[in-house]
C-alpha cells in the first residue's frame, strides 16, 4: 500500500502559476489570486487543502500538474480530488464517511448471541455455538452492540 504524501508548505509567498499563489503564516495557509486572498485553512487540514486545490483546477485557474509541482503531492491524488469535487461537490470532502455494517451479525444472530451472553456463556462459547469467529463477538461487545452479563461480586464474611 502506498504511503500518503502530505503537501509541502514553505514559508513566504509561493507561486503556483502566474496568477495564483499561496502563503504559510502562523500555521495557516492563505491562497491568493493576484493580490486577492481567496481561501485559507489550517496547515494540517488535508480535506480543505484537497478541496481548494481541486476548486482551483475545476475553475480553470491552475492545472493539475501545477498543483503537483507546487505542493509535492502525487498526480493521482490531485486527479482523484478533482474527480471527487466534480461528482460530489464540496460535501465529498467534508461529509462523514459511512461506516460499514457488519454482515455476519444480523438482528437475529445478535438476539441469539445476547441471550447466550445473558445466560452466562463466555464470548468464545457464544461464537462456537453460533458458528462465528470469537473476534466477531468480542468486537461487537467492544462496540456496544452486545453486552456481557456482569459477574456478581461475592463479599467475604470474616469470622470473628
Amino acid at each position: 500500500m502506498l504511503q500518503m504524501q502530505l503537501p509541502i508548505f514553505p514559508s513566504g509567498l509561493t507561486l503556483i502559476n502566474r496568477q495564483v499563489g499561496f502563503q504559510k503564516k502562523d500555521g495557516q495557509i492563505y491562497y491568493f489570486h493576484g493580490q486577492l486572498p481567496v481561501f485559507s485553512h489550517a496547515e494540517d487540514d488535508l480535506s480543505s487543502f484537497r478541496f481548494i486545490t481541486s476548486q482551483l483546477v475545476v475553475c480553470g485557474n491552475v492545472k493539475q500538474i501545477e498543483i503537483v509541482k507546487a505542493f509535492g503531492v502525487p498526480y493521482i491524488s490531485v486527479k482523484r480530488s478533482v474527480k471527487r469535487l466534480r461528482k460530489k461537490g464540496s460535501q465529498g470532502f467534508f461529509a462523514k464517511a459511512k461506516g460499514k455494517s457488519p454482515h455476519v451479525l444480523t438482528p437475529e444472530i445478535v438476539a441469539k448471541a445476547q441471550r447466550l451472553l445473558y445466560n452466562s456463556h463466555n464470548p468464545s462459547e457464544v461464537a462456537r455455538r453460533l458458528n462465528l469467529k470469537a473476534d466477531t463477538i468480542r468486537k461487537a461487545i467492544l462496540a456496544g452492540r452486545l453486552h456481557k452479563k456482569k459477574a456478581r461480586t461475592v463479599k467475604k464474611i470474616e469470622s470473628p
